[in-house]
Parts: structure tokens; C-alpha cells; sequence
């Protein structure tokens, strides 16, 4: 029988993708939760999945966390610029454990985009072709969280900034990804696959706006702005320079097209339509 492992289990993502391998009937015992801090993974631990010490940034502790591992999801690292050292860590210790398959959560249109973000992922993915392991590039698109997990200062000012323009986006939900992430590491038909993950109806800012004003019960707008003026309001309210600049460049990803992609690839793995935007911005009212 296989062992799935999970790396940043205990991270959104890592939870759901664990949570859809369990619902394919995959034993909990035959479940790795790949974690920094297993304390912080009790409830997993409670549930008969086991709980492995895995830090992206000490080697031993990965080659100890994919022993006897069949197939491993590696999630990205959330350390913009830190990512391929770790990535690297994480695949070599994959490697040499004997992993026989590994699936990495990269970037969508991650060959073709410029976006200073996917940077890292066209690296990794690099790695894990040269490294020899069976694999499946998961290139996911903008979470639907990205923008309902942050309304608040949005509803505050009554304004939505960017600089995507008339771009659209086809961001999907987080559960939808965690369902494709599990319906790719319990086939056995995607060795070596590359798979463009993205929603079924892809939005402007615009419309997500207004979609936002019908739950808000008045008016919420989009403000465009130059990439450098965006970067700058980022910087005002809050976020490091370099964070900010990358939000700003994958804001203008959008207005280019590049987290658009309409390959359905996301919508076949999970078997149906991808959650949508109104389904979306109509959680996050209900709390």
C-alpha cells in the first residue's frame, strides 16, 4: 500500500489536500503530515495520520520525514526568496529516501509567465526534472482566498487597488486545488505530467468588485493604478518593500493574461465545475 506525504501540512492547503486524500479512502495511517512543528499538528496526530518533523531548511530532517514514502506532495514554501535552496533540500532528501513520486505545487503558465513571483517555481520545477523522480507539476492559479480572505480594508475604504486593468484572473478555490493535488497522488497515470490548474470563469477586479458591492450592500469600486503607485499604497499600508513590489508585478501578471489559462485541466481532476466567484465572495459574508 502507498504512503502519501504532505509537506506544510499544517498550513490551508496542506490540511485540505490531506483531508481529500482521507475522503479517496486512503488510510489515515497511510497519510505523512510533513510538518515544521508537530505540536502544531496535534489534531492531525488525533485523527491516525502520522506526524513527521520536516523543515525545509535542515536536510536530515527531510530524508527522516519521506522514509518509506511512495508519493509526496511538496507544497511551496511560503519564503519568497528563500524558495530554492529549500525546494532543493526538499528533492534531494526525496532522492535519496527513495520517494518514488513527487508532486510540487508550482505557478500557473509557469514557462510562459514573467511574473517576478513564478521565479522560484520555474527553478524548482528545473530541479525536479533533473533530478530523476517521477513527478507532476501542479502549476495552481490565484486562490479565490487571495482576495475574500481580505476584505476587510477593501469594505473599510470602499476601493479594491491594483493594477491589473481589464485583466482577468482565473483564480479558483483553495478546496479546489487540495481536491486536484489528491486525485493526482492517488493516480497512477501522471507520471511525468504537467497540469495548468485555473477556474472555470475567470473575473476582472471590476467584477469582483461589484460582486463584493451586492453582499456589502454599497458601493465597493476598483481603482487602478500604475504598478509603481500600487507598490508604493502596498508599502503605505504595511507590507515590506520587497513584498510589495512582487504583489504589484503579479497585480500587472494579471492585466497580461498571465494567471488566465482556460486548459480545464482543473476541472477534470476534481471531476466538475471549480467554485466560483459568487459562491466565493457569498462565504465570506456568512462568516
Amino acid at each position: 500500500m502507498s504512503t502519501f506525504a504532505v509537506t506544510g501540512a499544517t498550513g490551508k492547503l496542506g490540511h485540505l489536500v490531506i483531508d481529500s486524500l482521507i475522503a479517496r479512502d486512503v488510510p489515515a495511517d497511510s497519510v505523512v503530515a510533513a510538518v515544521r512543528n508537530p505540536d502544531k499538528a496535534q489534531d492531525l496526530a488525533a485523527r491516525g495520520i502520522q506526524v513527521r518533523e520536516a523543515d525545509y531548511s535542515d536536510p536530515q530532517s527531510l530524508r527522516a520525514a519521506f522514509a518509506g514514502v511512495s508519493k509526496l506532495l511538496l507544497i511551496s514554501g511560503s519564503e519568497v526568496g528563500q524558495r530554492l535552496p529549500q525546494h532543493r533540500n526538499a528533492i534531494e532528501a526525496a532522492v535519496a529516501a527513495g520517494v518514488g513520486f513527487i508532486a510540487y505545487t508550482s505557478i500557473l503558465n509557469a514557462d510562459t509567465t514573467t511574473m517576478i513571483l513564478a521565479e522560484e517555481h520555474k527553478a524548482t520545477e528545473e530541479l525536479i526534472r533533473a533530478s530523476g523522480l517521477p513527478y507532476a507539476l501542479l502549476r495552481n492559479g490565484w486562490y479565490l482566498e487571495n482576495y475574500t480572505e481580505h476584505l476587510a480594508p477593501v469594505l473599510e475604504h470602499g476601493a479594491l487597488l491594483g493594477a491589473s486593468g481589464d485583466g482577468r484572473v482565473a483564480a479558483a478555490a483553495r478546496a479546489d486545488y487540495a481536491k486536484a493535488a489528491a486525485a493526482v497522488l492517488t493516480a497512477d497515470s501522471h507520471r511525468d505530467s504537467v497540469f495548468e490548474l485555473a477556474g472555470d470563469q475567470p473575473f476582472t477586479m471590476a467584477e469582483l468588485t461589484a460582486e463584493v458591492s451586492v453582499h456589502a450592500d454599497r458601493p465597493v469600486e476598483y481603482r487602478d493604478l500604475p504598478v509603481a503607485q500600487y507598490a508604493e499604497a502596498l508599502v503605505a499600508a504595511g507590507l515590506p518593500e520587497g513584498y510589495a513590489n512582487v504583489l504589484a508585478d503579479s497585480s500587472l501578471g494579471i492585466a497580461r493574461g498571465e494567471l488566465a489559462n482556460d486548459s480545464g485541466d482543473l476541472r477534470r481532476l476534481i471531476g466538475g465545475p471549480t467554485a466560483s466567484l459568487a459562491e466565493a465572495v457569498a462565504a465570506s459574508f456568512k462568516g
